[in-house]
């Protein structure tokens, strides 16, 4: 993308009026509010949302009232505005638009039957995390959807994750690049099989080529080594288990979004979304899930529950810094996406033009 996009304030500004005013975005987790009563609050450009859990169990999105408005406006009259909400497996969505894009409902389809065995709505916050990242939000976002920085960049995370799953050139493979790709396609098939059986969903669906208001993709990948979740074992760091199944090796079910990216696994999710800030700052929000009754020191050790994403997420925030330094430098030109590792960029650039033109920008 230009240069502009990433740091002119009109630019920010409109981002926020348009893909964060305007379309779904993810908000937290059902787990931030479990009992009536309990209340999650969160800014979105000037926007103030309270998610809340209402005495009936069910819950519900509204706006803050503004402030400085003088002793003449009525805030009981005008301060708790519906939101439009969502709860999508344990995972809100809200849209503060007044007519919201209703093509939500195909992620609530192709998403409740995946995240279903899992009750991330019985779930509970073990421990979450707010970083402050030096650049812009499209950039966040565009960080997220290559991975082939990760071979340098993110060791912890690929104990768990093959590299080659995260694509690459034939053309370009080492002789033991060729055989560790033979072989994770070999170890795929295995899994895939053993899913099937069980009648696991595991298919990739795509949503991202730009011509609907809602931007998704969903899957369920295989992770390596013991195969039980993304830790530096790659074994459960939680022995109270998501869900009802037996089964530790469900692999990750895997959502993106336009503004978040989660992964569910069969002992712990890692649930992450972005709000942008400033065109140069992002608020990158991330929590881990757990069972509602495991205990901290009995059923889990906290560090390693946390360890691959924490340092995953301080990476990101480093190579966030440099990025958004590289496109404000005046020699900055953008190059062309790679078609091998980098076909996901190019399709978030698409999705953010049709929907920025879609409003008139």
């Amino acid at each position: 993308m230009a240069s502009e996009l990433y740091g002119r304030e009109d630019i920010f500004q409109n981002d926020i009026d348009v893909i964060f005013h305007q379309h779904w975005i993810m908000v937290g987790v059902a787990a931030d509010v479990p009992e009536p009563g309990d209340v999650s609050a969160i800014d979105v450009g000037k926007a103030s949302v309270l998610v809340v859990c209402d005495d009936d169990g069910a819950i519900r999105a509204f706006r803050k009232h503004a402030s400085h408005m003088g002793k003449d406006f009525d805030h009981q009259c005008r301060s708790r505005n519906s939101v439009h909400l969502r709860n999508i497996g344990g995972l809100l969505f809200v849209c503060l638009a007044d007519t919201p894009p209703g093509d939500i409902e195909r992620l609530q389809e192709v998403m409740t039957p995946r995240l279903a065995p899992f009750h991330l709505e019985d779930a509970k916050v073990a421990f979450e995390t707010d970083v402050i990242e030096q650049g812009n939000w499209k950039l966040v976002i565009e960080n997220n959807r290559e991975c082939y920085h990760c071979k340098g960049g993110h060791p912890e995370l690929l104990v768990s994750l093959s590299s080659a799953d995260l694509g690459f050139s034939v053309d370009d493979l080492t002789e033991q690049e060729r055989l560790e790709v033979e072989d994770f396609e070999a170890r795929t098939r295995r899994q895939v099989a053993s899913w099937e059986e069980d009648g696991l969903i595991h298919s990739v669906h795509d949503e991202m080529d730009g011509d609907k208001p809602t931007m998704f993709r969903a899957q369920r990948q295989v992770i390596i080594g013991a195969g039980e979740s993304q830790t530096m074992t790659t074994r459960v760091a939680s022995r109270k288990l998501l869900g009802e199944s037996a089964r530790r090796d469900l692999g990750s079910t895997h959502l993106w979004t336009h503004s978040s990216w989660s992964h569910v696994m069969i002992d712990h999710a890692v649930i992450t979304f972005c709000i942008p800030l400033s065109p140069d700052t992002t608020l990158v929000r991330t929590k881990w899930l757990v069972h509602a009754e495991a205990v901290e020191g009995v059923d889990y050790d906290l560090e390693e529950l946390t360890e691959v994403w924490k340092a995953t997420n301080a990476a990101d925030a480093r190579f966030m810094q440099v990025n958004h330094a590289g496109t404000q430098d005046p020699g900055y030109q953008p190059g062309p996406y790679s078609k091998h590792t980098e076909v996901f960029l190019e399709k978030f650039a698409l999705w953010y033009t049709r929907r920025m033109a879609a409003h008139g920008i």
